[in-house]
């Protein structure tokens, strides 16, 4: 693990070695999670291409000194309150780029990392050569499911208990969450330990500032407007982020007004694609990345 400063944050971040592909894979993790879900996946890509993965503001290793002296919100993460969009993560992520000198992007993103990605690709067009989002779609604000969602979510991000880490088998039912079928007790253990030590700022900001009816009502704007192939690969299992809302923000690129499909469903998947089935995933990743060499 690596580390480097954006806005006053240290950025943790893992790179692999460059390879003779001239494009760089960078990953994007999902709301409550970190970096590392993205394992599974670049040890299979990291001879073809070279891989960099991070972890968002707040998020995993990206934190404001250490855990142990938080207190509530008392740690600012180096902006206003309210920088939490999916935009704020795209700046931080294009200084990122700029500080590894990374030219040729493909951005990789899940879920919540998936609007990050298409901010980052309309942002810093320079850089980003195509982007896929995975477990990521959206653009339709139905207003009491959206209300009920951010409502539950924020009563979890206040009211998570740190000693939840400590109680015995609670893994076991986080290795049940969001998926089709349960996943390995590692991950139910790491999916545990990001939920109750993400920043409660972070937590709490990055939930609220990317459901508003504005920025959901963007994302087909946003896609829309981007010149680079954007592709989306759905969990036919997930219940989080339903396929049908994937296409349906896919629908608005001009590969699909062209005439094709840019959307591909994983089977017997839930949300979490990169640890459900990373093999399946890989092979669209390569898939995609084939017909833009």
């Amino acid at each position: 693990m690596a580390t480097i400063d954006i806005l006053g944050v240290p950025h943790a971040y893992d790179l692999t070695e460059p390879t003779r592909s001239n494009q760089t894979l960078v990953f994007i993790h999902g709301w409550l999670l970190s970096r590392g879900y993205w394992q599974p996946v670049i040890e299979q890509l990291a001879g073809e291409h070279q891989c960099l993965c991070y972890d968002l503001r707040g998020f995993g290793d990206s934190q404001p000194g250490s855990r142990s002296d938080w207190n509530s919100h008392a740690i600012p993460l180096g902006r206003p309150l309210n920088c939490y969009k999916p935009a704020a993560y795209a700046e931080d992520l294009g200084i990122l780029l700029q500080q590894l000198e990374i030219e040729k992007a493909w951005l990789v993103g899940h879920s919540l990392g998936g609007s990050i990605a298409l901010w980052v690709a309309s942002q810093w067009r320079d850089r980003v050569r195509g982007v896929i989002c995975v477990n990521s779609g959206g653009g339709i604000y139905l207003q009491e499911e959206f209300e009920r969602f951010r409502a539950v979510g924020e009563q979890l991000v206040k009211r998570r208990p740190r000693w939840l880490c400590q109680l015995p088998l609670v893994d076991l039912l986080f290795a049940r969450v969001q998926v089709a079928h349960p996943i390995d007790r590692f991950w139910g253990r790491r999916i545990l330990t990001d939920f109750v030590m993400a920043h409660p700022e972070a937590a709490l900001g990055a939930l609220l500032d990317s459901t508003t009816e504005e920025e959901v009502h963007r994302l087909p704007q946003l896609v829309s407007q981007l010149e680079q192939p954007v592709y989306f690969i759905a969990g036919a299992l997930d219940e989080v982020m339903d396929p049908k809302y994937v296409r349906h923000l896919a629908s608005f690129h001009w590969i699909f007004k062209n005439g094709h499909d840019n959307v591909v469903e994983i089977p017997d998947c839930g949300h979490l694609s990169m640890v459900e089935r990373p093999d399946a995933l890989v092979s669209q990743i390569q898939s995609i990345l084939a017909n833009h060499c």
